[in-house]
């Protein structure tokens, strides 16, 4: 049995979510769950976030023999070899991270050139191996650690590398910006969400007797994060008011495919939106700083007054969307 895949997807980038991948990861952890991150962004953010320059230094510089980033795992797929086992780096006793590459870009024509060939009547071996490497890695490294759930970031494009690490994918969340690029951005998602499901069932129609276990491609979305990043007296200002309350129904036109709605709930009583969740600017410094989570800062970081009040509403925060994104995950998978 595979362990269950979440991943953190908009095309539109600047919407927090690495930051959304990064501080849910450790949520999930503190929640006693045993989480493994897989940062499938080229940029590598979210590995930076994790791990200090030291030791991504020793990571990408000291040891570039070793299994020891997603691309280095699979590149020998690029050869005539097979994927390599991932070497793991534990930010915790529960909390585990396979580091993200800058070379990983270049596994964008090996993964679009395979894409035809795995509707093709040959041999279909090499191409599924290359388009369900993410997938296989992942799985590897979950079983191992025996982990509960999977979590991907990926970067801000419909690109080859993030249509594999969509099939990769059980569930979608999708994290919004207020404003009018996140509601265009929603246009182009969904749709594009769809399509990948549908073509990859077909290609798994086309290889009728597999020679290794495949994903599934469900790629479910569980629903959106609506980022406030104006907020005064704990309610949006006018400008990101407008565009946040429209994206309920475009989420359900776009995502849901419900084409033909013409109504939805407002964004705060809406099922669909998992969070609105406030940005805690003042914090953001003293957490790279401290390169922890907003909500785990201490007084010893700098967090006095009231920006230990803080600390506490984002803890809380975190923990009300964790407990969400939970339900409805188990809830699908029981």
């Amino acid at each position: 049995m595979s362990i269950p895949v979440v991943t953190f997807f908009n095309n539109k980038g600047g919407v927090g979510k690495t930051s959304l991948a990064y501080h849910l990861a450790w949520m999930f952890s503190e929640m006693d769950h045993r989480i493994l991150v897989v940062d499938l962004d080229p940029q590598a953010n979210l590995t930076a976030a994790f791990l200090d320059e030291d030791v991504l230094v020793e990571i990408w510089e000291d040891h570039p023999e070793l299994p020891n980033t997603i691309f280095r795992s699979l590149q020998p797929l690029l050869e005539v070899g097979d994927i390599l086992e991932a070497k793991q780096v534990k930010i915790k006793a529960n909390l585990s991270l396979i580091p993200g590459d800058l070379a990983l870009s270049g596994f964008e024509d090996t993964l679009s050139g395979e894409w035809p060939e795995s509707m093709g009547d040959k041999n279909l071996l090499r191409p599924f191996r290359v388009l369900t490497a993410f997938w296989q890695i992942m799985q590897q490294a979950a079983q191992k650690n025996e982990a509960d759930l999977i979590l991907v970031d990926v970067g801000p494009n419909l690109g080859a590398i993030n249509r594999s690490a969509l099939i990769a994918s059980d569930f979608v969340i999708i994290p919004l910006g207020a404003d009018l690029f996140s509601l265009q951005g929603l246009r182009n998602l969904g749709p594009t969400l769809r399509s990948w499901r549908a073509l990859w069932k077909k290609r798994l129609e086309n290889w009728g007797a597999p020679a290794f276990a495949l994903p599934s491609g469900r790629m479910e979305p569980v629903g959106y994060i609506a980022q406030q990043h104006g907020v005064r007296l704990s309610r949006p200002v006018k400008a990101y008011d407008r565009w946040l309350n429209r994206m309920p129904l475009q989420y359900r036109q776009s995502v849901l495919g419900e084409e033909q709605a013409t109504a939805a709930p407002a964004i705060g009583s809406d099922p669909e939106c998992l969070a609105l969740l406030k940005h805690f600017h003042s914090l953001v410094p003293m957490a790279m700083e401290a390169r922890k989570p907003l909500f785990l800062l201490k007084t010893a970081d700098g967090a006095i007054g009231a920006h230990l009040y803080a600390v506490h509403d984002a803890y809380d925060n975190y923990h009300e969307l964790a407990g969400k994104i939970l339900d409805r995950v188990l809830r699908v998978e029981a």
